[in-house]
């Protein structure tokens, strides 16, 4: 459980605001109907696909109706395809089914229109007598070149919180005097290990094992990657503040942390190739938004970039104002993806940013852009689509 999407872009400014109009009018609700387990007084959320699994995000609390019901009136970018689950501000007292167990994720189809979906609580997993069914944990699943470089990595930048940071080493590593690049990778824990992962692993170093084993990749790579700092994920992985959410801000901090204190640690302990063709960044969601900044920031640094599933509508405007001035990253190669089901701004939003890129300079050769008709935002397309993207990225 949990933690916790080509068409041409729009250019011409009345086309994005005929857009903005669009995604205005085609907000879903969620109500909850009054019953047993909903009663006047609860403080409810929902915590879903779409607000990275946070039990209690502050911009997903569900407002009482006179009729006793709750109900949530979700972002406008928040459509098509999406998992969710009620909570009331924990996964301790997350919804459950009549007998008190772990409700399986809720799915639901927000399309592109305006609608209302009603749904019921049965219980809470806290109100079963007993307390809640003891949930086993589930299984380590990092291979044995996996290991945690620091459970409480000091981030000076970000006034000294510490954060775990996972290392894969190839293969070949111990035995060779060879140096690699390096891949530095957002969420750290969905990248590597089942047991950590709040809505399943990317296995990045089982696709990498498998690479070296078939030869498709002898020489390997160095991973490191940063957990997400929980509650403060939004945060760190945007420089722009979503007013609306009262999120982000802090994403240049975190890249400078990355830049000053992160990598010039992997240089100098680990046989890497620092150069910019030979450090890559990648992460999905707000991740693949903090990797856009960080290329694009610091393309002398990060000069290979991984964007999946870019959450741009978190600070869309910032965003492309942000590219738009920039010099561009003529060296570096950018490899976008995204699913069309993500929602009906995902896929523009994306070709904003890429044509944005092309028009500061960027080569069409030094950009993939890659929309899947069955890609969703979720762990599974992220892994799928891993091994493709590496090797677009570092091995071409």
């Amino acid at each position: 459980m949990s933690q916790l999407s080509s068409r041409k872009a729009l250019l011409v400014a009345s086309l994005a605001a005929g857009l903005g109009c669009q995604l205005a009018s085609a907000q879903a609700t969620l109500r909850l109907v009054p019953g047993p387990a909903v009663v006047v007084g609860q403080q409810l959320y929902v915590a879903g696909s779409f607000n990275e699994w946070n039990p209690a995000a502050p911009g997903f609390a569900m407002r009482p109706q006179p009729d006793g019901s709750y109900q949530l009136t979700l972002p406008a970018a928040v459509q098509g395809p999406q998992e969710f689950k009620f909570t009331r501000g924990s996964w301790l007292t997350s919804e459950a089914d009549s007998s008190f167990r772990p409700r399986p994720n809720r799915r639901a189809d927000f399309g592109t229109g305006p609608r209302t979906l009603t749904f019921l609580v049965a219980a809470w997993q806290d109100q079963r007598p007993g307390g809640p069914v003891a949930v086993p944990p589930k299984p380590h699943t990092a291979a044995p070149n996996v290991r945690i470089l620091a459970d409480s990595f000091r981030l000076p930048q970000l006034g000294g919180r510490s954060r775990r940071v996972w290392l894969y080493l190839p293969p070949g590593y111990a035995t060779s005097k060879r140096r690699y690049p390096v891949l530095y990778l957002h969420d750290g824990q969905n990248i590597f290990d089942e047991a950590t992962a709040y809505a399943g692993e990317w296995a990045v170093d089982k696709t990498l094992n498998q690479l070296a084993t078939s030869g498709q990749d002898p020489a390997g790579c160095v991973v490191v990657a940063i957990d997400n700092g929980g509650e403060r994920r939004l945060d760190e992985y945007s420089p722009w503040v979503n007013e609306r959410l009262k999120k982000g801000g802090e994403g240049s901090q975190y890249v400078e942390f990355l830049v000053r204190t992160l990598k010039p640690y992997i240089d100098q302990h680990y046989r890497t190739r620092p150069d910019p063709a030979h450090t890559a960044i990648m992460g999905s969601s707000m991740g693949g938004l903090i990797s856009l900044y960080a290329g694009v920031k610091y393309p002398a640094v990060f000069g290979r970039v991984g964007v999946f599933s870019p959450a741009f509508w978190f600070a869309k405007d910032s965003v492309l104002a942000f590219v738009r001035r920039r010099p561009a990253p003529s060296k570096s190669r950018f490899y976008f993806l995204a699913g069309p089901a993500e929602g009906p701004s995902m896929v523009p939003q994306m070709a904003e940013v890429r044509d944005a890129l092309l028009a500061r300079g960027l080569s069409p050769a030094r950009i993939a852009f890659q929309t899947p008709a069955d890609g969703q935002h979720a762990e599974w397309f992220w892994r799928r689509e891993f091994g493709p993207a590496y090797q677009w990225l570092l091995l071409k």
